[in-house]
């Protein structure tokens, strides 16, 4: 391909996708990115692998999103990354947002888990061997760790920062109070934190809930949502039931058979009527819905076939609601 054909295949393949700035950095994240949590293990298909990323980078998807314990095994997300780097993606390292995060149980011992400096440090140092990198875009600390102080926490992170093995750092899974002091922390340090990873859903607004949505946007931090399809249900895999190759029937760790209650199941078939009337399918509607404000600035999708991506890209074309219809959602889920 000749350097004017490769050009407009690129300029072609960002006017897919919409990109949002991370509060108030100068990032911008993709609205739709793709998540390693899961089908990116030891035991997945690196074929099938291969066709998502391809699929997800050919349609405007920028940021891949991993953490050290993703898998199962543990860090072999982040192997596979390295492999998929080798195989297709390493000549456009710099049109990429990869990310990573530390906070989980990764090895035996007292140095393996939580916030301290020494595993952060090693942890990230293990990851860019994985992956094969001299850096990370962003690194987060997946977790709040109440035994070790914040100030420790916070203070490697901007060292992180500062010795150049990553670009930006975030947190993930913060409350109100450990955002709101490592936001004021990393200020000082003058490394800022740019984003929150939360869970957010139609299904689960506990980010509303302990006032993490708004503290972010009046304060300049952006949030990437996670699980907004609800780990699946909010798709059209239940409507009828629980199929043998669902994640509940095939894994079982995050989503169990407990989950689909009738209850449950009502709902997500009221929700597709209405999807329906909008003219989109549920998982498209359910996370235009998370984007409906502005506030999220990337959904973190899962996918186990590339099918399942370009379906929802569309979502962040068509995240206007009327009050009717989010009143109706309210309804549906009390």
């Amino acid at each position: 391909m000749d350097h004017l054909n490769m050009y407009t295949a690129d300029k072609e393949r960002y006017e897919k996708m919409v990109y949002n700035r991370v509060g108030r950095s100068g990032l911008k994240f993709p609205a739709v990115s793709l998540g390693f949590w899961h089908n990116f293990g030891s035991k997945d298909s690196y074929d099938n692998m291969r066709a998502m990323c391809r699929t997800a980078f050919d349609h405007g998807i920028t940021q891949f999103d991993l953490a050290n314990n993703y898998g199962p095994a543990s860090g072999s997300a982040e192997e596979n990354l390295g492999r998929l780097l080798d195989d297709d993606f390493r000549p456009y390292r710099d049109e990429l947002v990869i990310t990573t995060k530390a906070g989980y149980h990764m090895w035996e011992g007292p140095y393996g888990d939580y916030g301290s400096r020494k595993y952060l440090t090693a942890s990230l140092d293990q990851s860019l061997r994985r992956m094969k990198l001299d850096y990370v875009d962003v690194f987060y600390h997946h977790r709040m760790d109440r035994e070790t102080p914040l100030e420790e926490t916070t203070t490697a992170l901007a060292d992180i920062v500062r010795s150049g093995k990553a670009l930006y750092v975030g947190v993930s899974n913060y409350d109100r109070e450990y955002t709101e002091k490592a936001v004021r922390l990393l200020r000082e340090q003058h490394c800022p934190v740019i984003v929150n990873q939360r869970r957010y859903s139609i299904f689960d607004r506990a980010i509303e809930e302990d006032g993490v949505k708004s503290f972010c946007r009046d304060n300049g931090v952006g949030i990437i949502a996670f699980s907004p399809l609800a780990q699946g249900l909010l798709t059209d895999r239940y409507l009828q039931g629980i199929p043998e190759d669902s994640r509940i029937m095939q894994d079982g760790r995050f989503l169990h058979e407990s989950d689909l209650t009738e209850g449950r199941l009502r709902q997500i078939r009221r929700l597709n009527e209405l999807a329906a009337q909008r003219g989109q399918t549920l998982a498209q509607m359910a996370l235009s819905w998370v984007m409906r404000d502005g506030d999220v600035c990337s959904v973190l999708i899962g996918a186990s076939k590339p099918e399942q991506i370009t379906e929802n890209i569309p979502a962040a074309y068509k995240t206007g609601f009327t009050k009717e219809e989010l009143e109706l959602i309210d309804g549906i889920i009390q």
